[in-house]
């Protein structure tokens, strides 16, 4: 899970890769909204002079919050609640 936090560091693209365009567009979705606000939160946590393995642990418990979403089917409330409980 810490692994895949390593994107949140990435500035932000709207170019698709061939896999990511296949998926269910609530899916999509709902990784974009993760991708936005991850991507937010780590640069802000780092900027705020947290330590690297703090702000990895806090962008994977978030990032789970968005897994679960798109396990569960997504909707809007599952995801606030998860990402609040995270934060």
């Amino acid at each position: 899970m810490t692994k895949a936090t390593t994107t949140a560091r990435s500035p932000l693209t709207t170019r698709l890769s061939n896999s990511v365009a296949a998926a269910p567009k609530s899916v999509r979705e709902i990784a974009w909204k993760a991708q936005v606000r991850l991507c937010g939160r780590y640069r802000s946590l780092s900027r705020n002079g947290k330590h690297p393995a703090i702000v990895v642990r806090a962008i994977a418990r978030e990032l789970s919050a968005f897994i679960w979403a798109i396990i569960t089917g997504g909707n809007s409330a599952g995801i606030a609640a998860a990402v609040h409980l995270t934060a």
